[in-house]
């Protein structure tokens, strides 16, 4: 590790203030610039400390929503009695992430910005035009089960690893920024990240010397939320494909009705460089039957664009599949709330 110089913000706007300095980072929890910096692949002058700002609370917006603050822990977010009950999606997805350790460390501000986890970003031999602009894009024609299959370029495979940003996606979070010059702006995340193309380095619309204070989440949706993940190993690891689905139905729902689906939000994780929302299937969805005919029609929309790199060939059906079943279980919580909210009715009609 190369030498560096470091210092504690004692407030946001010293924060940003300190990390204009040329060579300049933010740290918070750690849990990934630590190993990069380890193997020089970040090389900070200057480390500027954020995580003892005051960023940490979750708090209750006049509209229903919640803001989360940029440096509330990961595990604080997914215990929240506020984001179980509105949010489960986003829940589910962080403690799907990392194991209890790094919950505990990571801070959501930093979630939203790792780096991907492909095996030649981290190898510096290797080529890779995210790490070494121009160095070329080993992945391409190597070991590349875990790379991309949407929106990837000739310049970049690679994925991004984040569970927690899949489910924002699908909630339409938007994140809260602000600049060295005091200035405040909110990106929708939909907008935050930014695909490969020629400049697979530049990852994020964050502009230098911005820092994230927090991420607001709107009302909580209707419907059924789930969050499903595949990976390797049942044990803590990054995902092959993962779903998180909202799903709302409507008309009937007993006697085996299936009713009908008013409103969908499928985002997938581990296929792109990004977290990926599918518009594609969100529109095969409405207005149809909330049947397995319906959702893999779904699934072949989404994976209509979708191209293999030979070793990760395997994730389009994967990704189909894996879709297909959450959307089944997203129906499934809505049929099974609607139902209960029903019988709730009725007993208070009698009483």
């Amino acid at each position: 590790m190369r030498p560096f110089t470091y210092e504690r913000a004692t407030d946001a706007r010293a924060a940003v203030a300190a990390v204009s300095r040329p060579g300049a980072k933010f740290i918070s929890g750690g849990t990934n610039l630590l190993d990069l910096m380890k193997l020089e692949i970040e090389r900070p002058d200057h480390l500027v400390d954020i995580s003892r700002l005051p960023l940490a609370d979750i708090e209750e917006l006049p509209d229903g929503g919640l803001r989360i603050g940029a440096q509330a822990a990961n595990s604080d977010v997914a215990a929240d009695a506020r984001v179980r009950s509105g949010y489960p999606v986003l829940a589910q997805a962080l403690v799907a992430g990392a194991s209890g350790q790094l919950r505990n460390m990571a801070s959501v501000g930093g979630n939203l910005l790792q780096r991907t986890r492909c095996p030649y970003f981290y190898d510096t031999d290797s080529g890779c035009n995210k790490r070494d602009p121009g160095s070329g894009c080993d992945a391409i024609g190597g070991v590349n089960r875990m790379h991309a299959i949407l929106g990837a370029s000739d310049s970049c495979i690679a994925t991004h690893p984040s569970d927690m940003a899949v489910a924002m996606t699908a909630l339409e979070a938007r994140i809260e920024l602000l600049g060295a010059d005091r200035s405040v702006r909110t990106v929708a995340i939909g907008d935050f990240y930014r695909l490969p193309g020629d400049t697979p380095h530049i990852e994020t619309v964050l502009r230098p010397e911005e820092m994230v204070t927090g991420i607001v989440l709107p009302p909580p949706p209707p419907g059924g939320q789930l969050y499903r993940k595949v990976r390797d190993r049942a044990s803590y690891e990054f995902a092959l494909v993962s779903v998180a689905a909202i799903v709302s139905t409507d008309g009937e729902t007993g006697d085996g009705g299936t009713g009908t689906i008013a409103d969908a939000r499928v985002a997938f994780g581990g296929v792109a460089h990004k977290p990926w929302r599918s518009f594609a299937a969100e529109d095969s969805l409405r207005d149809r039957p909330a049947t397995m005919a319906t959702y893999r029609a779904a699934a072949e929309a989404a994976m209509r664009d979708a191209v293999g790199q030979g070793g990760n060939d395997f994730k389009i059906e994967l990704a189909k599949r894996t879709l297909c079943r959450t959307l089944d279980e997203a129906a499934r919580a809505a049929r099974t709330a609607q139902e209960r909210s029903g019988r709730d009715e009725g007993d208070h009609g009698t009483s």
